[in-house]
């Protein structure tokens, strides 16, 4: 209890050094004030005082600060809290920690999160939210850990053994004897945050998007809790109108006309949906379309007509294929640029020049050019996760110029002044880029098929799926269990 004491302290006087700092930087204009309330100690019961600072964190976005005081017993404590909004979809973050660099990476864990270290399975439920690294939340979990472990000593000495061996894991990998390790930070709420690393590299750094359940709604207090309410699943890309100009008004009544026998293309179906953004009641516009010297593909949009939510996704359809595809693209010119280019969610981007890796799933399914997609990367690392209006005081010199170093040689290949080569990996070879010689082999392109690894295999759940003689195992099953 004194260890967590003495680092709460510290991070307290961490936050109040900050506030001074902050007010006597922008003592003419600043609009940050530190409010105090009145609030009793749960050690003694007496009174003591709660200072809430509303900030915003590089690298992430608005939230609360509090810290609390006792000055009887003198018990000192600090907690973070998001002030935005619930996000419309969950988000998980993943860092390979392989360096004493990445143990200084900022950690915002929501009171929503869940923490996990992969490599010894430990998983740190959702709790107090948190404003630390990696370090520092590793201490934490094994300071946590500690407590109570000469009682378990006594009563449940194999329990004390096995705590034993995971609490100096932990204190090895927090002063990087250990490493590399794998940590993730599961939010289904999306206000929680790992500052990426300033070199991205394909395994080391990963940020996905996901749906959330109708149990994760209704454990954040979304929506109707008396029924089931189907995952939120829409995206914000495009205007739905850009995509389809003769799709149904959003005013208009819900209809079902999917119970059809066969889909037809380039014939808009519309399904009843439920609103990710307000939880009420919308419509789900459905088109198939066929993309020449490719295949169909499914493009999905949701209007709601309440709260004026809107979102796009495109989905690929067929079999599953024999390989994984890799397909290769020189961009040498900026006509290349506005190439067609579908990335499916399963597909993973890399370019060498730009210093660039993108997780499967970490855009989801698109379909633009090739200049859209850059420009999307760009966009969402600057919103979501690198805020260069902001960064400023809490960045030091050598990340914040190789930051400014990437996006300018970005930007350089969004407006056609640099050339460089785009690398997709699709393992489900759903993903394709607009060929300008077609049907003749384009020599900018270059496409190979390869053999699927088993981790991939695994991620996709292609080792659990039989779709042929599955009825001869389940008969055989059924009469051993039958017989039994």
């Amino acid at each position: 209890m004194a260890q967590q004491q003495s680092l709460a302290k510290d991070l307290f006087e961490d936050m109040g050094r900050k506030v001074a700092e902050a007010s006597a930087q922008d003592s003419e204009d600043d609009t940050r004030v530190v409010d105090e309330i009145e609030s009793m100690c749960m050690n003694c019961h007496e009174d003591g005082t709660t200072r809430l600072l509303l900030t915003r964190i590089p690298f992430f976005r608005e939230i609360v600060l509090m810290s609390f005081h006792c000055p009887h017993c003198h018990l000192r404590n600090s907690e973070v809290q998001p002030a935005g909004e619930i996000q419309q979809r969950g988000v998980k973050f993943s860092l390979k920690v392989e360096t004493a660099d990445d143990l200084s990476r900022q950690i915002i864990k929501s009171d929503t999160a869940v923490f996990r270290v992969e490599d010894i399975d430990l998983e740190i439920p959702r709790g107090r939210g948190q404003l630390t690294n990696v370090e520092g939340i590793l201490a934490m979990v094994a300071q946590d850990l500690e407590q109570k472990q000469d009682e378990r000593k006594q009563v449940v000495p194999e329990v004390y053994e096995q705590l034993k061996a995971v609490i100096e894991t932990i204190k090895q990998m927090a002063s990087g004897e250990k490493l590399p390790f794998k940590i993730t930070v599961d939010d289904p709420a999306g206000n929680s945050s790992i500052e990426p690393p300033s070199v991205l590299s394909a395994g080391k750094y990963s940020r996905s998007e996901y749906p959330r359940t109708a149990a994760q709604n209704e454990a954040l207090g979304l929506g109707d809790t008396s029924g089931e309410a189907p995952p939120t699943e829409m995206r914000p890309e495009y205007h739905a109108s850009q995509m389809y100009p003769e799709m149904p008004s959003a005013s208009a009544p819900m209809v079902n006309n999917v119970d059809e026998d066969d889909i037809v293309e380039n014939q808009v179906y519309s399904f009843p949906a439920t609103c990710p953004g307000c939880t009420k009641s919308c419509t789900t516009n459905m088109k198939m379309v066929n993309i020449p010297h490719f295949k169909q593909v499914v493009l999905m949009s949701t209007v709601c007509d309440h709260c004026g939510y809107r979102s796009n996704e495109v989905k690929t359809g067929g079999e599953v294929p024999e390989k994984g595809r890799r397909i290769t693209v020189n961009i040498n010119t900026k006509e290349d640029l506005s190439r067609d280019i579908l990335k499916a969610e399963s597909c993973a981007m890399s370019c060498t020049e730009l210093n660039l890796s993108v997780e499967p799933g970490t855009l989801g399914g698109r379909f633009t050019t090739i200049e859209g997609l850059l420009t999307q990367v760009r966009d969402d690392l600057k919103s979501s996760i690198f805020d260069t209006s902001d960064a400023g005081d809490s960045m030091d010199s050598g990340s914040k110029g190789k930051w400014a170093t990437f996006f300018a040689n970005l930007a350089a290949a969004i407006n056609g002044d640099a050339k460089f080569t785009l690398v997709l990996e699709d393992p489900l070879a759903s993903s394709y880029v607009q060929s300008f010689t077609a049907p003749e082999p384009d020599p900018q392109i270059k496409v190979e098929d390869y053999e699927r690894t088993e981790e991939e295999k695994e991620d996709l759940g292609l080792n659990d799926m039989k779709t042929e003689g599955y009825e001869e195992e389940h008969a055989a099953t059924k009469g051993v269990t039958s017989g039994a």
